[in-house]
């Protein structure tokens, strides 16, 4: 008996052994690294066709596959010094909120999704390299952009019906807005301007071929046409400012760039200002005032919860749940509907960590996009520029939607995260000293 025991676990350990060498393969990882990142932005779709008990072990599988991935890979991979201290203080707060929530269980698998995402974009970031990470979105991008127009088609154009169990309206027969695979159009915007950002570096990269980068980019600029997104209009506005200015920086010699920085960043705060100042005006032009005063009448509800524990918070869930816990049940919009986030990335991480932990998330947004804006206009290769534009995006979207708290915002934050700081750790920098 002890004999047939010690024979199973010998072939168990070769079979394990046996699977680690694959998972570490170039062409496994790639093709895991694409199925992350189709996971993470179809997971409103995922949701809706197996369930969250599916959507759970979807998540929970992917996790399970790039942990053996990055064991196989162990020997090649450099994270000394690279894990950002940023990162790992707001997620370690986060678990310990859980401890004062007075929604534990809730609390504990929001904390559980956090961490599952936060492994998936650790893998994206060590796992890969940034060219392949690049490659890995815009096959994930593609295939995301075609199901999205092919269901909005379905729905508006040959059957005329909506999908509510999707979001979709089925209003592309009148120009849109779209929802497609994200639920809102404010997401699916998202989802197209991140896809046009990597088609267009993939170009530039010369990582696909030239046809291929034609369509591609005509399929994301089609899909931002159609969803009529005003915040995905704002963030298209400032990633076109920011892509100016990174070109203009990168093209300037290395002495004058701190003067340049200094203009570009003066510049910024007074368009800030002036558009803060004249928001009255200037949100009617641009589709949006209905929104703003629904965002403004939901922070003005949530101040009066953020009051009652201003420093530590409620407790950390990420997407918020949808059971009736305090205080999430207790907002709702004019028709009656349950928010889902805080609709402000800052407003909902005060909520759920206090200030605490909103300064944290704070610090290392700040930290993260320092890091790749230096690094996307001092590095020679272009592909440093897709961290920089893709938190540029990221963050205009994260003060209208909370995209940055949780799913595919959070795993993208994670891998942009990671991937400065590979270049820029101050940590690394003592290693080698």
């Amino acid at each position: 008996m002890t004999d047939a025991r010690t024979t199973r676990l010998v072939r168990a350990r070769r079979y394990l052994s046996a699977w680690i060498g694959f998972s570490a393969g170039g062409r496994f990882s790639q093709a895991l690294a694409t199925t992350i990142v189709l996971f993470a932005f179809g997971e409103p779709t995922v949701q809706v066709l197996v369930g969250p008990a599916g959507t759970w072990a979807v998540l929970v599988t992917l996790v399970v596959l790039a942990g053996l991935s990055l064991l196989g890979q162990r020997y090649r991979i450099e994270w000394h010094g690279v894990l950002p201290l940023s990162l790992i203080a707001f997620v370690a707060y986060c678990g310990v909120s859980v401890l004062w929530s007075e929604y534990s269980w809730v609390a504990l698998r929001g904390f559980a999704e956090t961490l599952g995402f936060v492994g998936l974009g650790l893998y994206l970031a060590l796992g890969r390299d940034l060219v392949q990470v690049i490659r890995a979105c815009g096959d994930a991008f593609r295939i995301l952009l075609v199901a999205a127009l092919g269901l909005e088609v379905l729905a508006g154009l040959v059957l005329d019906v909506p999908f509510p169990a999707f979001g979709i309206r089925a209003d592309i027969a009148y120009g849109g807005p779209i929802q497609g695979i994200g639920g809102t159009r404010n997401v699916m915007g998202f989802i197209a301007a991140t896809a046009l950002v990597t088609f267009v570096v993939e170009y530039l990269t010369r990582s696909v071929t030239h046809w291929r980068a034609i369509a591609s980019t005509a399929l994301a600029v089609i899909a931002l046409m159609l969803v009529q997104s005003p915040i995905t209009g704002l963030a298209m506005i400032a990633l076109a400012v920011a892509a100016l200015a990174i070109w203009s920086l990168r093209h300037a010699r290395p002495a004058s760039r701190p003067v340049v920085n200094a203009v570009l960043a003066t510049t910024v705060l007074a368009i800030g200002v002036v558009l803060v100042v004249g928001r009255a005006r200037f949100l009617p032009e641009i589709g949006a005032a209905g929104g703003t005063s629904t965002r403004l009448a939901l922070w003005s509800q949530i101040r009066v919860f953020i009051e009652q524990h201003p420093v530590q918070g409620w407790g950390w869930v990420g997407a918020w749940p949808t059971e009736p816990v305090v205080p999430y049940v207790t907002f709702v919009d004019p028709s009656g509907v349950r928010f889902t986030s805080g609709l402000d990335v800052v407003v909902d991480a005060w909520l759920q960590v206090g200030l605490a932990g909103m300064l944290l998330l704070v610090g290392a947004a700040l930290l993260a996009f320092a890091r790749s804006w230096v690094t996307a206009t001092t590095y020679p290769g272009v592909a440093y520029v897709w961290p920089a534009a893709v938190l540029v995006l990221l963050g205009v979207t994260s003060v209208a939607e909370s995209t940055l708290l949780h799913g595919a915002g959070l795993m993208l934050f994670v891998t942009v995260l990671v991937v400065s700081a590979r270049r820029r750790s101050w940590r690394r920098r003592l290693l080698h000293a």
